[in-house]
């Protein structure tokens, strides 16, 4: 059987399928030294992805297997550069990263986190009526980034009467208000929302220029990629009050997080869990091996990153 080395962990449904193919390696168990020229494969995820240590080691490496619609932790350019295919699983996640992000809007504007802990701290019984919250209704919501999941997130704040922008590299036929420019849209509207990839081209692409537009009744939320936002630029604007609120699922140095967010009644802090469903985890995983197997029985993969789609023809 072929050799396929696995970088991160893996579901035993997924195992169950690969051991039937694969003979499988884990990365902290194998010495690529003497094992690296037999494996073929690589099963890997999002934030692991495929060290550049490890590519090296793989001399006859054909295929990577990315769990998670993220790759920028794997070097696409030396892939192809080999004619190593690279895969991810977009499209299965799509409704549940959505929702997450519609999620802490809803929260953050509805004082979610400090009406549960007026209630538990006995303060409704002592002190009365919490604080009025602000209605999440009818804002204007700015997405950067409007693929599969930007799409997702637009079509479910329809049901809030949303006012959608966004802004993208280039315009795209959809009936939503298109900026060129990040800054005026950020100044523009109450919610900015990012989902756009990670990696080099989008580093610090929210930064201290566009949270200060955004303002202090503004609300920042990150479901993608912590290396999208300049955090030490977002921390300052939070404790200076230049930016209202924040709901972030991703940091730049996970899974450490700033501590001074911490005690920050106006932020929402989720430990990079967009798309943990039982559900859409197992579609995920499913589609991983679902890539593997197809490349093992005809060369070609079911989801290729957009770089590999020629190596997919």
């Amino acid at each position: 059987m072929p050799d396929l080395l696995l970088i991160g962990g893996a579901t035993d449904a997924m195992l169950a399928r690969m051991e039937k193919r694969f003979t499988i390696h884990r990365l902290a168990e194998t010495d690529l030294a003497t094992q690296g020229e037999a494996i073929t494969h690589v099963a890997t995820n999002g934030h692991d992805g495929v060290p550049a240590a490890v590519m090296d080691a793989l001399p006859n490496l054909k295929m990577v297997s990315c769990y998670g619609v993220g790759y920028d932790a794997i070097d696409t350019d030396a892939c192809l550069a080999r004619g190593i295919l690279v895969s991810h699983t977009p499209d299965v996640l799509n409704a549940e990263v959505a929702t997450t992000a519609v999620m802490l809007m809803l929260a953050l504007y509805r004082n979610l986190l400090m009406d549960d802990a007026y209630v538990r701290a006995g303060t409704w019984e002592s002190d009365g009526n919490a604080p009025l919250s602000r209605s999440p209704d009818g804002r204007k919501v700015g997405i950067l980034g409007l693929g599969r999941i930007g799409l997702a997130i637009a079509e479910k704040l329809r049901a809030f009467d949303a006012d959608i922008s966004y802004h993208t590299r280039s315009r795209k036929d959809e009936p939503y208000r298109y900026y060129g420019d990040l800054e005026e849209m950020a100044r523009d509207v109450d919610v900015l929302i990012c989902i756009t990839p990670g990696g080099a081209s989008t580093r610090h692409l929210v930064n201290r220029a566009v949270i200060d537009a955004l303002g202090p009744e503004g609300t920042l939320i990150n479901v993608s990629r912590g290396s999208v936002v300049d955090e030490t630029a977002l921390v300052a604007a939070l404790q200076e009050g230049r930016l209202g609120w924040a709901g972030l699922d991703v940091f730049e140095d996970e899974p450490r997080v700033p501590e001074a967010l911490f005690d920050m009644s106006n932020v929402i802090l989720l430990p990079h869990v967009g798309s943990a469903t039982h559900e859409t985890r197992a579609a995920m995983g499913a589609l991983v091996v679902d890539n593997l197997l197809d490349h093992l029985d005809s060369g070609r993969v079911r989801t290729p990153v957009p770089e590999c789609a020629a190596l997919n023809a």
